[in-house]
């Protein structure tokens, strides 16, 4: 325990981040978060809720983010396909995304910062995502959405036909490109 490897991914200042597992006959044990350890790492942010969202397989949430908010992602249960989108048009990254699997058993972690989209597709019969964030959720209406198949940003998903909450269904279309 006590122990993190971090990764640039390339998207900047989103960062993989892989807690050290420690393995035996009854199981795993993992640190999920130590406030010291991430600053000793450069990760200064003030985390102030945390919160699951628990799906079944094939269904997407997203893409969804804000102007202020810092996210770190893990999966507690299953897997899902995570899809980090770059929503900042100050940022020469505009536009740019990348996708990471997140799983029970890698344990990877990923830090997104505001002005960041994020979404993920359950693979597994059942996902808990888990996220600790830096500020207290306002409402969807504080929040962009960006159509998970937007035509804008080419994103690759594993799947054609998600199962989709009605907020993510009928994005405005102000947020797709025509």
């Amino acid at each position: 325990a006590g122990m993190i490897t971090i990764e640039q991914t390339e998207l900047p200042d989103v960062l993989l981040i892989k807690p050290s597992v420690f393995e035996d006959f009854r199981g795993q044990y993992v640190e999920l978060y130590n406030e010291e350890l991430y600053q000793r790492n450069n990760i200064n942010v003030k985390f102030i809720q945390d919160d699951i969202s628990v799906s079944t397989r094939g269904v997407l949430r997203g893409l969804h983010g804000d102007q202020e908010t810092w996210k770190l992602v893990s999966c507690l249960q299953g897997k899902f396909y995570l899809v980090v989108l770059n929503y900042d048009p100050e940022s020469p990254a505009y536009g740019r995304w990348q996708g990471l699997s997140l799983s029970d058993t890698n344990r990877w972690q990923v830090l997104i910062p505001p002005k960041h989209g994020n979404g993920h597709l359950v693979l597994s019969e059942q996902a808990i995502f888990f996220y600790k964030q830096s500020t207290l959720y306002q409402g969807a209406e504080k929040q962009f959405t960006i159509a998970w198949n937007d035509p804008q940003f080419k994103i690759w998903w594993p799947i054609n036909n998600p199962i989709l909450s009605m907020r993510d269904a009928l994005v405005d279309k102000n947020h797709v490109a025509q």
